[in-house]
């Protein structure tokens, strides 16, 4: 009998790899907040939740030549496309080494030249007009590739999205946008935001389909944004996917969920972790075993462990780069 991901082109090793790397971004995750409570790293915020939607999407994408502008959330996307953990804890502690800033965004602010991911920064939704003007490119220059924006659902209302998207559409460019809706922009509820039903209607008005995926699902996210990509490839344009989520933790660390949810909601919302469903399916279909589980977990840990030590005890930059690509250099002579 062909399982699910089969059906969709996925090898058994494909799938494993999928887990593998939502199971790292989790425990990079977890070790944040154990560091920010122990006063240690100043700020976090969390990917918790939201994996399969990120690692799901991302798969569906040539890590050689696809551009990607991730948002804050997206650590499963960044370490699909080449960011290590150690990258990502040089980061959180801000040191010299940190490969997105050199120490100078907060945590999040993803970018890395050499694997193709567009600098973030702390306005949201930015990176939608970024990533169409990278699809631009890539249609006046005829080259085969496509640019993938992501952002949460709160970001969807801010002007920044519509004319992205309205860009994107009428020029046909091959940007696929993904919202990561996890019910809330921090504190404020989906239907307290948006007057549609979904954010997925709203593709038609840009002349582009709109898809509402289940993103508690690997797979299935996985599946939508590989048609979305094929659609990209071959000349027919942008694409909105909209990944249905839970957001597992508070905003970020500095935020208490509680003051907004309540208990059963916070609670109903574990039990669909999208981690523990996957791995059930992974067991389901002979491809994960408790004793391979265990072996893969504590490899991630050592990881973990290894890119927190080496994080914490690297040098941070000297005050003065903080000037650093801000004003021109000048040397002796000139």
């Amino acid at each position: 009998m062909t399982t699910r991901h089969e059906q969709v082109g996925l090898t058994n090793d494909d799938v494993l790899k999928m887990y593998e790397t939502m199971l790292l971004a989790r425990r990079i995750d977890e070790r944040m907040w154990l560091l920010n409570r122990a006063g240690k790293i100043p700020f976090v915020i969390s990917c918790q939740g939201q994996e399969a939607a990120q690692v799901g999407a991302a798969y569906a994408l040539d890590t050689e030549k696809d551009y990607i502008a991730p948002y804050y959330r997206d650590m499963g996307v960044v370490l699909h496309f080449g960011m290590t953990a150690r990258d990502l804890m040089l980061s959180a502690f801000a040191k010299a080494e940190d490969p997105n800033s050199g120490g100078r965004q907060m945590p999040g602010h993803f970018g890395q030249k050499k694997n193709r991911i567009l600098t973030g920064s702390s306005p949201v939704t930015t990176q939608v007009p970024h990533a169409v003007g990278v699809a631009l490119a890539a249609k006046i220059e005829k080259k085969d590739f496509v640019s993938f924006v992501t952002l949460g659902e709160g970001s969807s209302n801010q002007g920044d999205f519509h004319e992205g998207l309205n860009f994107a559409g009428v020029h046909k460019l091959p940007c696929i946008t993904m919202v990561e809706n996890n019910k809330y922009a921090i504190s404020v509820p989906f239907d307290r935001q948006v007057a549609s039903k979904n954010i997925a209607d709203r593709a038609i008005a840009y002349g582009m389909p709109g898809v509402e995926v289940d993103g508690k699902d690997p797979i299935e996210v996985y599946r939508v944004m590989k048609e979305a990509v094929e659609r990209a490839r071959n000349g027919e344009g942008p694409s909105l996917i909209e990944a249905v989520t839970f957001r597992l933790t508070a905003h970020s660390s500095d935020d208490d969920d509680r003051q907004y949810k309540s208990a059963e909601e916070i609670e109903e919302g574990k039990k669909l972790d999208p981690i523990l469903s996957f791995a059930a399916y992974l067991k389901e279909n002979g491809i994960l075993t408790d004793e391979s589980e265990k072996e893969l977990n504590d490899r991630i840990m050592k990881e973990v462990n290894e890119a927190t030590d080496y994080a914490e005890n690297a040098p941070y930059a000297a005050p003065e780069d903080a000037l650093k690509h801000v004003y021109a250099e000048q040397g002796g002579d000139n």
